[in-house]
């Protein structure tokens, strides 16, 4: 079951331990998923937040 992190500061430092994100796009709101060892890991954002949120991010982005 994935878990939905409310705090962006929190779900950064879960973003530089992903194996995967995934980015699920909706008018100009998006949901980012992120696949650690640990689970499954959930974000809700803006269309704009979530390209500045993922620009750094070493592990392959996929884009739905």
């Amino acid at each position: 079951m994935p878990k939905e992190v409310k705090d962006r500061e929190a779900f950064e430092k879960l973003l530089k331990t992903a194996a995967e994100v995934r980015v699920a796009r909706q008018g100009d709101e998006a949901k980012v998923k992120l696949r650690t060892k640990d689970g499954l890991y959930t974000f809700k954002t803006t269309s704009d937040d979530a390209d500045s949120l993922i620009k750094g991010t070493k592990a392959p982005i996929l884009e739905f």
